[in-house]
């Protein structure tokens, strides 16, 4: 078999394509789950809706001659037998939940894809060098329970015991919502892959940002990805009465907060040409009534950056501007960080194998920085990754607007498919590979 330009040409002339409608089919079908409004999406993670999602994506599967299972991180994750069952396997994915407020493509996008490949490969008995997992990893989007990548750090030994009793807004645990789900939450060891058991990770995402559509690209090569700090902030001062307590006596967390939340924008914002972000996403006023002084604040802080040594400088600038602000307000603060992801590199080997099949497509792909963070990240612990971003309209992600074309992301896939192909043969030196490239 020879591999070229966006296809498999087979002996006897039979090409190899990965089948678009299908995969349009399965965008589709997937979106009807957690639908909100016409485009919007909530899908949230462990939940009964996110079951069904997942009931529905093992059906398609073990269509693709893949066994199935959901693992006691609350993964679900298919796996095809290569040639050689022991080498370290290649695994794909991404992630089907979805933000409160979300779109179609965030995430489902890549657990998609991965299927798709795995379906193409399997009906024209193309069988892989090593073996091939796609997943769908656990609670990637953080909001039920304030710290996500939940599936993707377990399984790399990364997770840890104050994550199961994490709660959501409705006082659940995530150890409750693991075993509603199925799952054996004093388990997760035996859920874990050992060291060397994954070659490398590959995962198909919308880009959530406007790049590739400005410059008219239907997909692009991640270089790297930003590491993202979360922390948590907690002002308190004193209630009062709103109409007995004179300005200059408070003790008012509310003034303080927004002073510190101006602040830490602006003191990213004067930076100009970096590419540091800095957003507070999440905020809680206690006790929350028009004539009562503010006692306390809650408020959450997300700091990314691809430059760990810069990120740390601005977390320092950000701690000393709620400290002294805290000080001169007579408030006192705590600030915990709740997760702290650092920034990785995409491999270059698997970036190269990536270029070199999307110029046999003629695809004309740029290469680029992912601000967003996803269980690649998490992944780089253990192995090699890489990321193919699609073009995502407008750059709007986590919105019911995000929109990404079918035509985009059957490219996308295919050269997921092509570039699947070329890794796994990398990931098998032992066995000599069937496939050669033009």
């Amino acid at each position: 078999m020879v591999l070229r330009t966006t296809c498999l040409v087979k002996k006897g002339g039979i090409k190899v394509k990965i089948n678009r409608t299908r995969l349009q089919e399965h965008f589709e079908i997937i979106s009807q789950y957690g639908k909100i409004g016409e485009t919007g999406l909530c899908r949230p993670t462990l939940s009964s809706i996110e079951k069904e999602t997942f009931s529905v994506v093992t059906k398609w599967m073990e269509e693709a001659g893949m066994s199935v299972r959901i693992d006691n991180f609350g993964n679900l994750i298919g796996r095809l037998e290569g040639k050689n069952s022991n080498a370290p396997v290649l695994m794909i994915g991404s992630h089907l939940d979805s933000q409160p407020y979300g779109g179609r493509f965030d995430g489902t996008s890549g657990v998609l894809a991965g299927v798709e490949v795995a379906m193409t490969l399997t009906e024209n008995g193309i069988i892989p060098e090593v073996p091939i997992e796609v997943i769908s990893f656990c609670d990637e989007e953080s909001w039920r329970f304030k710290k996500g990548v939940f599936g993707s750090r377990g399984i790399v030994g990364k997770h840890e015991p104050e994550d199961l009793e994490r709660t959501d807004k409705d006082g659940i645990t995530r150890r409750e919502a693991l075993i509603d789900f199925g799952c054996d939450p004093d388990k997760l060891d035996e859920s874990v892959y050992p060291a060397g058991a994954i070659g490398a990770f590959l995962e198909l995402h919308i880009e959530q940002g406007p790049i590739l559509d400005v410059q008219d690209k239907p997909v692009g090569i991640v270089t790297g990805i930003a590491g993202p700090l979360w922390l948590s902030v907690k002002i308190k001062g004193f209630a009062g009465h709103a109409g007995s307590v004179p300005m200059d006596l408070r003790k008012d967390a509310l003034v303080g907060a927004a002073r510190m939340i101006g602040e830490i924008n602006s003191v990213v914002k004067q930076k100009t040409g970096i590419p540091t972000v800095v957003t507070v996403g999440s905020l809680k006023v206690f006790p929350d009534s028009p004539n009562i002084i503010p006692e306390t604040v809650d408020f959450t802080i997300d700091l990314r950056d691809v430059d760990l040594s810069r990120r740390n400088q601005f977390e320092q600038q950000i701690r000393t501007i709620v400290r002294n602000i805290a000080t001169q307000h007579n408030l006192t603060a705590e600030i915990q960080e709740e997760m702290n992801l650092e920034p990785v590199d995409c491999a270059e080997w698997i970036q190269e194998l990536i270029l070199e099949e999307s110029e046999k497509m003629e695809l004309d792909c740029p290469k680029m920085v992912s601000g967003p963070f996803h269980d690649a990240v998490v992944m780089a612990d253990a192995c090699d990754i890489a990321m193919i971003f699609v073009r995502c309209k407008d750059g709007i992600s986590h919105n019911p607007a995000e929109f990404a074309s079918y035509d985009d992301l059957a490219k996308g896939t295919e050269l997921l498919f092509n570039t699947a192909l070329r890794v796994s043969s990398k990931l098998n030196p032992q066995v000599l590979s069937q496939y050669s490239t033009n």
